[in-house]
């Protein structure tokens, strides 16, 4: 399966590039399907590219949801007998 994440750019690099933070770590990603995205603004990224801006709000409801779900993988995993 594949996920879009929201990231927020935090560098303008190349015309067409941005650095991104995905969750504490930094990447290039190309801008290139989207117009106008400037640092500070999030994006859906996949695969390397932004797809679309999203708002500050939603990206930050998204980032949470996420986070809520790798915290209930590792509450399956313990419940399963599959943590140390």
């Amino acid at each position: 399966m594949c996920l879009a994440i929201p990231a927020r750019i935090e560098e303008l690099t190349t015309p067409g590039s941005a650095i991104v933070n995905l969750g504490g770590v930094r990447k290039e990603i190309s801008l290139a399907l989207v117009d106008d995205a400037t640092t500070g603004d999030y994006v859906i990224v996949h695969v390397g590219y932004a797809l679309q801006k999203l708002d500050q709000e939603e990206a930050e409801r998204t980032l949470e949801i996420f986070a809520e779900m790798g915290q209930m993988e590792e509450l399956r995993e313990e419940l399963s007998g599959g943590a140390a």
